[in-house]
């Protein structure tokens, strides 16, 4: 419930910035995936309270926005060159890479 979830954000404070907590607080008592690029503590957290396959990083959640419909390929491209103009760098040249995996 309610107190559960601030009772684990009050926990996850202890180890990691307001929003970190918040979010993966969230997920974990909501059943929610999540969203971030953070290394390090989140994401050994996020993974060890929620599972893997439930934290996505940037290209995972485009490729789910693509399987779902919301984006095209060539929409989610295009996002990725406006990323990489502000130095988000991903490893491929097109998300149709990744669908193909």
């Amino acid at each position: 419930g309610e107190t559960g979830e601030l009772a684990l954000f009050v926990d996850l404070r202890q180890i990691m910035g307001l929003g970190e907590a918040a979010c993966l607080a969230m997920a974990v008592h909501r059943g929610a995936l999540i969203a971030s690029d953070e290394k390090r503590v989140f994401k050994r957290e996020a993974e060890a309270r929620l599972g893997l396959g439930r934290l996505l990083n940037t290209p995972g959640l485009l490729v789910l926005a693509i399987r779902r419909g919301i984006l095209t390929v060539n929409e989610a491209d295009g996002l990725k060159r406006d990323l990489e103009v502000g130095r988000f760098r991903m490893r491929f040249e097109s998300f149709r890479e990744l669908l193909s995996r």
